[in-house]
């Protein structure tokens, strides 16, 4: 159960960094926000591959 909130939280925590960097700095400009969330993603998924997967 610890398990399964941790990752909630993981996700709930990418979910605000990509909207806030969004809101806040790529508003109307498609391309570079599509390129900046991808980015934000591949760290995130990075993160978890290297500190949070358990095997």
């Amino acid at each position: 159960m610890a398990r399964q909130t941790a990752v909630v939280f993981y996700v709930v925590a990418l979910i605000v960094v990509v909207v806030g960097v969004d809101v806040l700095f790529f508003r109307h400009q498609f391309w570079e926000r599509l390129m900046v969330n991808i980015g934000i993603v591949l760290v995130f998924v990075a993160f978890y591959l290297r500190f949070l997967k358990r095997s």
